[in-house]
């Protein structure tokens, strides 16, 4: 009996082990989304620090009282992982770069003290910088007969077109015109040496920013004189070309015969608002219908060009779709914007949004900002939801190489829809995200197709999907089709970008938002600081002060992030010019710094 009894333990134990590995069979069989995996479900943003080949914006200098650099607008930037920019322009007058406000007087030069820390911004935060290098300058440009021996530029609000006697966009055509530009762009590459690495000459010279009349045999002419001069003054800097309205072949090629110096130029750019005031999608500008501006045809051009060099590169470093425009709306940028930088960025070419934030004094009003502008309303310097969209681009594709052997392939299950565009990209670390969506117009107010599809995934070399809406920022779990490591069922088909990488992809930490706001006001006892801490999970602040107008900066404090004021008593009676700034830290480092607030001396 007692045999028996042992021999029905054995057995029955046997028999659990058997089931329990039926079972773990079975479940590793199903593979559920849920099952033994663990993931955030919103994507965690990296900022302008992390990455190092990424996506560009435009904008203007901050400039009181439109654009205080005080408000939290001008952080923004590298809180999404912009790590290009593009300055030179108030909204469509002339910035603090541009060549007005640097020679007011013949052949003396300067820049703004605040210009001086707003180009340290960029450079510390990690972002490469392009200067636009414009427009004219009454001292040599304009038509009169008596040319003034000193200017005041124009704050703003003047734009193009603009024939008046004193005009910016008169521009250089003469000898003397053209020696006295180069100077002003010899003297900004020199200055800018070590900070800037791009100069692009004029904007937009095929429109009615060149008075009295584009012409490319001009533009060219001016182009072949500047080049030496900024070389000269700065060996490692990159000339861009062009910046055109739109993709105008026919001005391109003029221009590039005049100039005679294909060779010369690194950067080949142009500008893209597709069917400008209209709602018209992204992918549109490449088809029949819009032959004769289509970017890849002017690319093609220019590639084949008589003595352009093969490392040649493309920018569209101005990109929009306004809400305002006819048929449009938020709901439609949302999907656009990042449409059109993923395209580009597969076709080898890199995307700057126009615009940060506007100046409303200007002619665009608050239409064309990622951020609203000063309207003084509640939603001053508020993020429209495109800059959402914008930061998860930047987030998922910065560092990325487009590779044309990872394919997607959809089973067309939502019959009624055009065929899916998708891409896919690989990383540093060759991990491979891709990008897919529905290439229609999408329509105010929603209502444009979805579906669901089948999409079969080549050379992915991806164990565990995860599915982002790059709109959103949310983040799902996927299982391959069983028995397949390619095949995903029920993918939902959009006119919004979805994303697809590895759940290993996303292995970086989130810095910290930057601070803002940041005032100072004199007191008895010394200086009171005052700042605005944001999301990011901060976790101290550190307050850094500079004295005199070229003292290395030092680290004051240290202080909880819950607090955001600080009283410096050890300059109460010092009478130097003294600066502050803070930022934010959290266990997987530090923010950007907040604006720089000074006490003059």
């Amino acid at each position: 009996m007692a045999n028996f009894l042992t021999a029905h333990r054995i057995v029955s134990k046997i028999s659990v082990v058997f089931v329990l590995a039926l079972a773990i069979i079975a479940v590793q069989h199903w593979k559920s989304p849920s099952a033994g995996r663990k993931l955030a479900n919103h994507l965690v943003p990296r900022r302008s620090s992390q990455i190092h080949d990424g996506f560009g914006i435009n904008t203007d200098l901050p400039r009181d009282p439109y654009l205080p650099w005080k408000r939290w607008w001008w952080t923004r930037m590298f809180d999404a992982g912009i790590n290009f920019i593009r300055i030179g322009q108030y909204e469509n007058s002339s910035d603090y770069t541009s060549w007005d406000w640097v020679e007011r007087k013949r052949g003396e030069y300067s820049i703004a003290p605040e210009v001086e820390d707003q180009i340290d911004s960029l450079v510390e935060n990690g972002v490469h910088i392009e200067i636009q290098l414009l427009y004219g300058n009454p001292l040599y440009t304009s038509p009169a007969g008596h040319p003034p021996q000193t200017i005041t530029p124009a704050p703003g609000g003047f734009h193009n077109p603009d024939r008046s006697l004193y005009s910016v966009f008169w521009p250089p055509k003469t000898p003397e015109q053209i020696e006295a530009f180069s100077n002003y762009a010899a003297w900004m590459a020199k200055h800018f040496r070590g900070r800037a690495q791009y100069y692009e000459i004029w904007n937009e010279p095929n429109i009615d920013y060149w008075n009295p009349a584009p012409s490319p045999e001009e533009y060219g002419r001016l182009f072949k004189a500047v080049v030496p001069a900024i070389r000269a003054a700065d060996p490692t800097a990159k000339i861009v070309f062009g910046a055109l309205a739109g993709a105008d072949r026919n001005f391109a090629k003029r221009s590039l015969d005049a100039c005679a110096c294909a060779d010369s130029i690194d950067v080949f750019a142009y500008h893209i608002y597709p069917n400008y005031g209209h709602n018209l999608n992204p992918e549109a500008m490449d088809d029949k219908r819009y032959a004769n501006q289509s970017p890849k045809a002017l690319r093609d051009m220019v590639r084949g060009y008589p003595g352009v060099r093969k490392d040649l590169v493309f920018w569209n470093d101005e990109f929009n779709s306004i809400p305002s425009w006819e048929g449009s709306d938020e709901s439609v940028q949302v999907k656009y914007i990042p449409r059109g930088l993923i395209a580009d960025r597969a076709a080898g070419v890199r995307t700057f949004v126009w615009l940060m934030v506007g100046a409303t004094d200007g002619n665009e009003s608050d239409d064309f900002g990622i951020l609203h502008g000063l309207m003084l309303r509640p939603e001053d310097f508020i993020p429209r939801p495109v800059f959402t969209a914008l930061q998860n681009t930047t987030t998922l594709f910065s560092d990325t190489k487009f590779d044309p052997s990872i394919e997607i392939r959809s089973d067309d299950a939502a019959s009624s829809s055009p065929s899916l565009v998708g891409y896919g990209f690989r990383s540093p670390k060759n991990k491979t995200i891709l990008a897919y969506w529905l290439p229609v117009l999408s329509k105010a107010g929603g209502g444009s197709p979805t579906g669901k599809a089948t999409l079969q995934i080549i050379n992915s070399g991806i164990p565990n999907p995860v599915l982002v809406d790059v709109a959103s920022g949310e983040m799902t779990l996927l299982s391959w089709k069983p028995g397949t490591t390619d095949t995903l069922e029920q993918m939902p088909l959009r006119d919004g970008v979805m994303a697809i990488a590895d759940e290993s992809y996303f292995d970086w930490m989130e810095l910290p938002e930057a601070p803002s706001d940041l005032i100072l006001a004199r007191q008895q006892a010394g200086v009171r600081l005052t700042w605005m801490i944001h999301g990011g999970n901060p976790e101290s602040v550190l307050v850094e002060r500079r004295t005199g107008k070229h003292g290395q900066w030092q680290t004051v404090t240290k202080l909880p992030a819950s607090q955001t004021s600080f009283l410096d008593k050890q300059i109460s009676n010092n009478q130097r010019t003294t600066s502050y700034r803070v930022l934010a830290e959290n266990d997987a480092g530090r923010s950007a710094h907040s604006n720089v607030a000074t006490q003059r001396e």
